[in-house]
């Protein structure tokens, strides 16, 4: 929390890079009701960060149209992912209190700008997590999540030689833009970062071409998961089920999802859903085995891939837990380590979960000496996926549906981030609805609530 403050300091202090195109650093409207507030006063509910493991839904007012290119989008889903639990911990820095969260949501046209020309009033539309310009280096090539003029935050340019696109809801490190888990949201570039939705596509499917299906589209291709592969993935919520799923329609021969402790039961819910996955409970393991043991007494010479699905925050061993507590790394890197040390040589890893800052006993001579492939499959650049996940969709050889279990207010929305960080209630994927939600789509889960 302390070191998140500082940021905020150091920041004001030495200023943006230049190129800027699109207001940044307004993340709830509340701050500056002239500037970026509704001029009809009409209010919202929203998910604000109120500090370290603390959340809360509170009434703030509708954004505006700030810019020609500006969408105002009537939220009618979203969603929590386990990027947000970073934040909710406060493991990602630059977090301010009252900060809107949410960086997955789609909703319908309230208003457009006078720059936006391909959409209208009442058409369904999706979010992607990241803001792009549509014009730079790397959005000429559908990298959106690398857009060079949407976040102009230096010390994410210090720390990382680099700077991602700006993301909603995902602090000021990524621009400082509100969130969508809300019931209005302003996206910047409108006709660039969102996506019409067909009527054969319901908001419980398209919700999630957001992120979670093009983060785990991203990490199956851009590892190269190819035919006849052995893949292990850590991890065994949304994203690496999703990549298991992924990794078979690639020609994967064998998926080994591994997962443990208090999250143990979602390898029992991934298997419900793909029968051929094979899991691995590491908490089961006895005395004197490893996860890497384990994974080459199942497959001789370990998996041809491993994916890392998620993250670098949850430490096992007691010196890591010690260092994170005292800052002396932001990340383990036991997940990475074993991967390196399972996978077969010339192996290659591939890490989708999120990793803000550095590690210690990274094993470098592991990955150098037996030629392992290591690679940061960066934030998924979500333009260059979405189209053909939406045609996936459509034609059903992709449904998003298989995560999804439940379906929320949003006024109740600070529970299930409690409810979700501590794995409770067997939550794997969660359907967030607002006044402005249709009914839900037949065969999907009906509503709970916890009041």
């Amino acid at each position: 929390m302390a070191l998140s403050q500082s940021a905020n300091v150091v920041e004001k202090a030495i200023g943006h890079v230049e190129g800027g195109v699109t207001e940044q650093n307004m993340t709830n409207p509340e701050r500056d009701r002239e500037a970026y507030a509704d001029p009809s006063g009409e209010k919202m509910k929203a998910l604000a960060w109120m500090g370290k493991n603390s959340v809360e839904v509170v009434e703030t007012f509708k954004p505006k149209i700030i810019e020609d290119g500006d969408v105002i989008l009537k939220v009618t889903g979203s969603t929590i992912c386990g990027s947000d639990l970073h934040l909710y911990h406060g493991a990602v820095i630059q977090l301010q209190k009252g900060d809107i969260l949410g960086h997955e949501f789609c909703g319908k046209v309230d208003s457009v700008g006078p720059a936006v020309k391909n959409l209208k009033p009442g058409d369904r539309v999706v979010a992607s997590f990241q803001i792009a310009c549509g014009e730079c280096m790397y959005c000429q090539k559908k990298l959106s999540s690398q857009c060079e003029r949407t976040n102009t935050n230096k010390i994410e340019n210090a720390m990382y030689g680099g700077r991602t696109a700006g993301m909603f809801g995902y602090s000021h490190f990524t621009g400082g833009f509100a969130g969508g888990q809300a019931e209005y949201a302003r996206v910047p570039n409108g006709q660039v970062n969102l996506l019409p939705l067909p009527d054969d596509v319901p908001d419980e499917q398209g919700l999630y071409l957001s992120d979670v299906l093009s983060t785990s589209w991203n990490c199956v291709v851009d590892t190269g998961v190819k035919e006849g592969d052995v893949v292990a993935i850590w991890g065994a919520g949304p994203i690496g089920q999703m990549c298991a799923e992924m990794s078979f329609m690639q020609g994967a021969k064998r998926v080994i999802v591994i997962d443990g402790g208090a999250a143990a039961w979602r390898l029992d819910f991934v298997k419900s859903k793909t029968p051929k996955v094979e899991t691995l409970n590491y908490t089961d393991l006895p005395r004197g085995e490893s996860v890497t043991s384990k994974l080459k007494e199942m497959e001789h010479g370990g998996p041809d891939v491993a994916l890392e699905c998620a993250a670098g925050e949850y430490a096992k061993g007691m010196g890591h837990k010690i260092e994170l507590a005292l800052g002396l790394e932001t990340d383990t890197s036991e997940i990475i380590n074993e991967m390196i040390t399972s996978v077969k040589s010339f192996g290659r890893c591939g890490i989708t979960g999120v990793y803000v800052g550095f590690t210690n006993h990274f094993n470098i001579g592991g990955l150098m000496e037996r030629g392992i492939r290591l690679i940061g499959n960066g934030q998924a650049p979500v333009h260059l996926y979405w189209h053909d996940l939406l045609k996936k969709l459509q034609d059903h050889s992709l449904n998003s549906g298989i995560m999804l279990t439940h379906r929320v207010n949003i006024d109740e929305m600070d529970t299930l981030y409690q409810k979700f960080d501590a794995r409770a209630d067997n939550i794997q994927k969660v359907f967030v609805q607002t006044r402005f939600s249709d009914p839900p789509a037949p065969g999907t889960p009906e509503l709970t609530s916890w009041k």
